[in-house]
């Protein structure tokens, strides 16, 4: 699974801490989902799509293989 959470931080400024602290996860957790080493639950997909304002759809996208 892609992802643009990084492109999505740039924009609202906010390091990968202050995300994590919002959506109620670890930084690690953020870092992984970021280098596609982890896919997030559709809940966590949803509160991370939440605070950038867009569709789920707008930050992850799914790839052939998954």
């Amino acid at each position: 699974m892609k992802n643009n959470i990084r492109v999505e931080r740039a924009i609202l400024q906010i390091s990968q801490a202050e995300l994590a602290e919002k959506v109620q996860v670890t930084r690690q957790t953020i870092n992984a989902i970021e280098l596609g080493k982890y896919a997030p639950s559709a809940v966590l997909a949803m509160k991370i799509a939440k605070v950038f304002g867009k569709a789920v759809e707008e930050v992850f996208q799914l790839e052939e293989n998954d």
